[in-house]
C-alpha cells in the first residue's frame, strides 16, 4: 500500500507514519514533516552557521585580516590616530592568529595582547574599539569600571562585564569567549594614593583591580545567567576568557606629570587639552607617547594589572583640521548622517564650509573633543528637523556658520532654488 492511499499520515523526508513520531507537521498539498527532520534540519543549519562564523573569524584561512588590512578599515572610519590604529593592529591579528593556531604553540604558550588605550575624551578610544569588533564580526560589549566594586560591597561585581559580554553574543558562551571586551574610564580605578597605600580597603580602586586580573588574563568564571550579584541560588554559567580580547580606555588625568618628573621636564603641565594653544597640545602629545609601565605604576596600578595590558597605545587630542575630518570625511561621517535623514524627505541639506569651522571650534572650546559634535549639530537643526517634515515648500537646508553657533536659523530654499522668507517655527 502506497503512503498517498494509507489512512495514516507519513513524514515526506524520512517516511515514518505518524504513529511512531512524536508529531507530524502538516504543510500544503498533504506534505509532512515530523518533529525528528525538523531537529536534524536545525541541527545542518546550525552546522552551516557555525561554519560560516569560522569562516569569517579573522587569522583564518578563509579571512586572511593581515594588519594592514584591519589599519585599511579602521581608516574609513576614524580619523588620524595613525599610530594607535597601526598598534591596535598588530595587537588585533597577532590576538585572533594565536587563537586560530594554538596547536602550533604548543611548546611556546603565546600571551594575549590585552590593550590599554590611554587618550584625551573625545579622542576615539571607544570608537576604535567598535569599529574593530565591527570588522571582526565578534560580540562588543562596553563596560564602565567606575561602576564596578569589589565583590561583597554596593556596586557592580566585575563578572557582569561577561555576562552582558553573553547577551551580546545571544546567549552563546562558544562565541562570546571569542569577543571583545572594552572597558571605559580605566583610570577610575586607579588606587586613591598610590604613594602612601591606605590602611582602609580601596573597594573601588585596588580592589576591583585585583579582581579583573583573573578575567583579563584568562580563566574560567561562573557568571550569574541574568546578570546582577552573584547569590547561591542563581544560575551560573561558565565561561572561559582566554580567548576573549580586552582593549582598556581612559583618559589619565595627570600623568603627564608623572611622565614630565621622570624626564625632568620642569615646565609646568597643567595644560589645557583643547583649545588654541597648540604648542601647549603638542607638548601634552610627545610626553604622552613616552609612557612606560613604570608611569602606570606610578599613577596607582598595580604591577599585576599593568603587566596583563601589555600593548600600550596613546591617541592624540584632535586639532581644528582633525575634527573638520571627523566631520565630513569617514564613511558614516556625522554631516553624511543628517544629510541621509533629511533625504528621505525630499531636502537637500548642506553645510557651508564656515558652518563646518564654527562647529570645531565650538566642539574645541568645550573641551569634549569629537564627542560634542553631535549635540552642536543636534541644537542647529532641531527646528529644521521639527518642521520641514510637515512642509512640502522646503528642498534644500543650508546651515551657515551663524546657524551652527544657534546665533539664526538655517537658511531654507524652495525647488526653483529661492530663498524662502520667514522665520521656522523656532521654539520658544
Amino acid at each position: 500500500m502506497s503512503w498517498a492511499s494509507s489512512p495514516v499520515n507519513h513524514c515526506s523526508f524520512c517516511g515514518k507514519s505518524e504513529l511512531h513520531v512524536n508529531r507530524l507537521i502538516a504543510g500544503p498539498r498533504n506534505v509532512f514533516i515530523c518533529d525528528e527532520c525538523v531537529r536534524m534540519c536545525q541541527e545542518i543549519l546550525e552546522g552551516e552557521r557555525r561554519a560560516a562564523r569560522e569562516m569569517r573569524a579573522p587569522g583564518s584561512a578563509h579571512n586572511p585580516l593581515v594588519p594592514r588590512t584591519i589599519y585599511k578599515y579602521l581608516s574609513e572610519y576614524v580619523v588620524g590616530q595613525e599610530a594607535a590604529k597601526r598598534a591596535l593592529s598588530v595587537a588585533v591579528y597577532n590576538h585572533y592568529k594565536r587563537i586560530e593556531n594554538k596547536a602550533h604553540f604548543a611548546d611556546t604558550e603565546v600571551a594575549k595582547s590585552n590593550v590599554l588605550l590611554i587618550g584625551p575624551t573625545g579622542s576615539g578610544k571607544t570608537y576604535l574599539a567598535q569599529t574593530l569588533a565591527k570588522l571582526l564580526d565578534v560580540p562588543f560589549c562596553i563596560a564602565d569600571a567606575t561602576a564596578l566594586t569589589e565583590a561583597g560591597y554596593v556596586g557592580e561585581d566585575v563578572e557582569t562585564i561577561l555576562t552582558r559580554l553573553i547577551h551580546a553574543a545571544g546567549g552563546d558562551v562558544r562565541r562570546a569567549q571569542r569577543g571583545i571586551v572594552y572597558i571605559d574610564e580605566i583610570d577610575k580605578i586607579a588606587r586613591k594614593s598610590a604613594d602612601n597605600p591606605s590602611i582602609t580597603r580601596d573597594v573601588s580602586g585596588e580592589g576591583v583591580q585585583q579582581a579583573l586580573l583573573k578575567i583579563i588574563e584568562g580563566s574560567i568564571v561562573y557568571v550569574p545567567r541574568d546578570g546582577g550579584r552573584k547569590h547561591p541560588q542563581a544560575e551560573m554559567l561558565q565561561i572561559d576568557t582566554t580567548d576573549i580580547l580586552f582593549i582598556c580606555g581612559g583618559t589619565f588625568e595627570g600623568l603627564t606629570r608623572i611622565i614630565g618628573e621622570r624626564l625632568g621636564v620642569k615646565r609646568s603641565l597643567t595644560l589645557p587639552l583643547y583649545g588654541p594653544d597648540k604648542p601647549s597640545i603638542q607638548r601634552h602629545t610627545d610626553l604622552l607617547r613616552r609612557v612606560t609601565q613604570d608611569d602606570l605604576i606610578r599613577y596607582g596600578f598595580i604591577p599585576e594589572l599593568v603587566g596583563r595590558l601589555p600593548v600600550l597605545v596613546t591617541l592624540d587630542p584632535l586639532d581644528r583640521e582633525g575634527l573638520i575630518e571627523v566631520l565630513t570625511r569617514p564613511r558614516n561621517a556625522l554631516t553624511k548622517q543628517y544629510q541621509r535623514l533629511l533625504s528621505l524627505d525630499g531636502v537637500e541639506l548642506v553645510f557651508t564650509e564656515e558652518a563646518l569651522y564654527a562647529i570645531a571650534d565650538e566642539a574645541l572650546e568645550s573641551g569634549s573633543g569629537a564627542r560634542a559634535i553631535r549635540a552642536i549639530i543636534e541644537r542647529a537643526l532641531l527646528d529644521v528637523m521639527y518642521e520641514v517634515p510637515s512642509r512640502r515648500d522646503v528642498r534644500r537646508v543650508v546651515v551657515d556658520a551663524p546657524a551652527a553657533r544657534a546665533q539664526a536659523a538655517p537658511k531654507l530654499y524652495d525647488q526653483n532654488g529661492r530663498l524662502i522668507s520667514g522665520e521656522l517655527d523656532r521654539a520658544a
